[in-house]
């Protein structure tokens, strides 16, 4: 707990001389300090000022009497027909809503209420927009659909979790929206989980449509007033439905009927920091389990490990193979950057076949998604003379440039500094950019199209949370032409107006030192690609590489899933990597390298003899200094057939305490992290 938010009780068992405990009270009567009796005062209810009509002009005749009388007071009259009109659609009427609607001063309608005609009142409210709407949209499913939704019915009557794997665009939703209208109508709750924020925009309005306003909304983006309320509506049984990420799981429901995991294999479900460290879609599948809840997963590229399962007969598979209606599946082409290069040696970002394609987009009033998966300008600045680097001061990694502010990031520890001006090995004044941002991308895109309304879509532009509804919008809308995003802009939006998808650096996506980097490749541009070719329009998708025979890309290119996991799977069995194996993670933190480094051979030592694991490190991480914090790892690899798996991790907690008991080793930060990490 922090120190900022202690009770009484926990206050006086730290504050124990009596000479602090007078300045202490010194400092509450000044008002420094607030003192409550109960968490429960932490928590301020928001209120608003509300207008009424005074009950004696309730009565027809009499309100026709007031017109009357404010004939000869136009903006009078004005305030009364501006309020009816409001409460007519909004039932409470807003004092700040009425001044607008009318064009009123506040002395005007203080007029008004000194002649007892109106009164104001306040009332507290939710800081969360719980909508008044009634459903206006029925869920009608196509015959394939109809069947998948039966399939998934008996696969609950197995008490088993579903896995519904449907390619891009075939309609997952409308299921999920059947189901919940099942669960809804035997009086239980559904939580429908979501592994992005800017996700929860496009659903909302889609349940809204169906559900009214039974929905309830819950994400980091919010504040802790606002989590509260939500909190107080999922406990008090006024929300039906929940949509939220992933710590929407901590709600306390009261009769859980029906979890959705969407996007099931998306990595923003894990957990890292803080503690503590869960993988949302397997507690989901635990807490369906506690709550005798069903539980079902959706997703065009499942995860390795909930395919297995279903190939297991520990989950059960339904499948979606076509899309929705008349729409197909975007045709997909590589572009090789190789040959580009070779054309023209000072080919930019963008190759010429990608220009082309845009620029026949935007003739037919069709849009365009850029995705790129790296944020800033420049990734990278280099030295063109001796090859230095800046890096950050408190971490092993190099610094972004952002021309948004025109200065080096790290995006580890969030420190910013100047940009260098020259290198500081050798003097050399120039520093080359190498690789590129989505901010880079949105610059040189305005250049080749001027007249294109582009957007950007990531983390940095996206500070606001009601930013993020604010573009998706727009791009609904159609306000916007080309939107330029990172891997938040692929997860399950969808777009009817789409027709072209380019990603920019498939290299990037297949150059991480992870045994799951061909996995998180395939998945990502398939779901990129599935964002083009929705509704009526057919679709295409470019992908710029210089690896075009790849075997990742090959199997992108015919949404091959079926292949690719097979072929995967050969790899995970023979190196003995998940599903087959479970992974345990130590990472070992000190702002000391050596003291870190001998802690974790001494962890290394003691843990060498446990029952059927394999034990691998200690060693440096790819980045082994964050926030000026040395790191070493340690990896265990434990057969799924050992029983003893309990035993394994019972052992690894009581030797990580002893390693905080060694002299020396007290202040060593020490992290189990279990696969999937």
């Amino acid at each position: 707990m922090k120190y900022t938010d202690l009770t009484i009780e926990e206050a006086r068992k730290i504050v124990q001389d009596t000479r602090v405990t007078t300045v202490v009270n010194s400092l509450i009567k000044k008002g420094l300090v607030s003192v409550y009796e109960n968490t429960q005062d932490l928590y301020k209810a928001k209120k608003e000022t509300y207008i009424f009509l005074h009950e004696n002009f309730e009565d027809e005749n009499r309100l026709k009497s007031l017109f009357e009388v404010l004939e000869k007071k136009p903006q009078q009259l004005n305030i009364i027909l501006a309020y009816l009109h409001l409460q007519q659609s909004h039932q409470k009427v807003l004092l700040k809503e009425l001044l607008t609607h009318s064009g009123a001063t506040s002395a005007q309608v203080n007029t008004l209420e000194k002649k007892e005609i109106l009164y104001r009142k306040q009332l507290s409210v939710d800081r969360i927009l719980f909508t008044d709407d009634k459903p206006t949209l029925r869920n009608e499913l196509s015959g394939l659909q109809q069947n998948a939704l039966q399939e998934i019915k008996l696969g609950f009557q197995e008490e088993k979790p579903v896995l519904l794997k449907g390619i891009t665009g075939s309609g997952k939703t409308h299921i999920y929206i059947e189901l919940i209208q099942d669960v809804i109508a035997n009086g239980k709750q559904a939580l429908y989980l979501l592994p992005e924020i800017a996700l929860t925009a496009q659903i909302i309005r889609k349940l809204q449509a169906v559900f009214g306003n039974r929905i309830g909304v819950y994400h980091s983006r919010f504040s802790n007033n606002e989590r509260v309320e939500i909190w107080k509506h999922v406990q008090n049984k006024t929300c039906g439905v929940i949509i939220g990420a992933r710590s929407s799981l901590m709600l306390p429901f009261h009769n859980l009927g029906l979890i959705i995991i969407d996007e099931e294999h998306d990595t923003s479900y894990k957990q890292q920091e803080p503690a503590p460290r869960y993988h949302a879609r397997d507690a989901a599948v635990v807490l369906a389990y506690q709550c005798k809840a069903n539980v079902l997963l959706g997703s065009a590229t499942p995860s390795l490990e909930s395919y297995y399962n279903c190939k297991n007969g520990k989950y059960k598979l339904v499948l979606l193979t076509e899309r929705f209606g008349t729409a197909t599946l975007p045709n997909i082409e590589l572009v090789d950057m190789k040959e580009e290069k070779a054309k023209n040696p000072k080919q930019g970002i963008f190759s010429n076949r990608l220009i082309s394609a845009i620029q026949d987009s935007l003739l037919q009033k069709r849009q365009v998604i850029l995705f790129q998966n790296r944020r800033g300008y420049s990734p990278l600045l280099m030295c063109n003379h001796c090859s230095w680097i800046p890096h950050c001061k408190y971490c092993d990694v190099a610094l972004a440039y952002h021309k948004s502010n025109d200065k080096l990031h790290c995006h580890y520890c969030g420190n910013q500094s100047a940009v260098i001006k020259s290198c500081a090995a050798c003097g050399n004044g120039k520093l080359v950019s190498k690789s590129f941002g989505t901010e880079k991308i949105e610059d040189d895109i305005k250049q080749v199209f001027p007249n294109a309304r582009v957007q950007r879509f990531d983390t940095d532009s996206l500070r606001n949370k009601n930013k993020y509804y604010e573009v998706i919008q727009k791009f609904e809308k159609r306000e916007i032409d080309i939107l330029v995003g990172t891997q938040m802009l692929v997860k399950g939006l969808d777009f009817e107006n789409v027709n072209l998808v380019a990603v920019l650096s498939a290299d990037s996506l297949l150059s991480h030192p992870d045994f799951r980097v061909n996995e998180r490749c395939f998945q990502l541009i398939e779901q990129v690609s599935g964002r083009a070719g929705r509704k009526d329009v057919e679709g295409r998708v470019l992908v710029q590489t210089y690896q075009t025979n790849h075997p990742i890309l090959q199997h992108v290119l015919t949404h091959a899933y079926e292949n690719f996991y097979q072929e995967e799977m050969d790899g995970r069995s023979e190196f003995q990597y998940p599903p087959f194996t479970k992974l345990i993670r130590i990472t070992l933190k000190h702002k000391d390298q050596l003291v870190v480094m001998n802690a974790a051979r001494q962890l290394y030592q003691v843990l060498g003899e446990l029952p059927k694991t394999n034990i691998f490190g200690p060693a440096e991480p790819d980045i082994n200094r964050i926030r000026n914090q040395y790191i070493q790892e340690i990896l265990l690899k434990t057969h799924r057939e050992n029983t003893n798996l309990v035993v394994v991790k019972n052992i690894v907690q009581e030797q990580v305490k002893m390693l905080r008991l060694t002299k020396g080793f007290s202040n060593v930060f020490v992290i189990i992290d279990v696969d999937p990490f």
